[in-house]
């Protein structure tokens, strides 16, 4: 079963190598912390902020292409957890002679949490993936910024 997700903050979760950036998702009741590199929290932290660009990055570019073309991403699918490695899917359709004609793209979920703040589509998470990776919300604090991160 999938449950329709939200990203609540990107802040750091803890890892045998120190902190590490972590996309936080909110489904089921639980909070789902996605491992991230820091220039994809960067980049996910400020679309979510609204913070203007100078220039285009490259999920912003990419948005632009898709949308150029008559293409768009109806939703993001974070619906596999193997060997500690999260599995996205993003759904995108486009019309062609009034026809929508639908695609299915694997992609990493940090690619895929970036489109999606930036259209604003629906991000959906399997019972699978929050069984594994789920955490209690007394198990994530939020800063004083209010950037969430996993308590030790």
């Amino acid at each position: 079963m999938e449950h329709e997700a939200e990203v609540v903050g990107v802040g750091a979760g803890s890892a045998p190598s120190g902190d590490v950036p972590a996309v936080i998702l909110s489904a089921r009741g639980e909070y789902v912390p996605i491992f991230v590199s820091g220039d994809q929290a960067r980049s996910i932290g400020m679309a979510l902020e609204g913070e203007p660009f100078d220039r285009p990055l490259t999920h912003d570019l990419l948005v632009d292409i898709l949308t150029e073309f008559g293409g768009a991403i109806d939703r993001v699918r974070v619906d596999d957890l193997r060997d500690g490695t999260f599995y996205a899917k993003v759904d995108a359709e486009r019309y062609d002679d009034g026809e929508p004609e639908r695609f299915v793209f694997d992609a990493r979920p940090s690619d895929a949490l970036a489109l999606a703040v930036r259209v604003d589509c629906p991000i959906v998470v399997t019972d699978e993936v929050i069984d594994e990776a789920g955490r209690s919300q007394d198990s994530i604090r939020f800063g004083g910024d209010g950037d969430p991160s996993e308590e030790r």
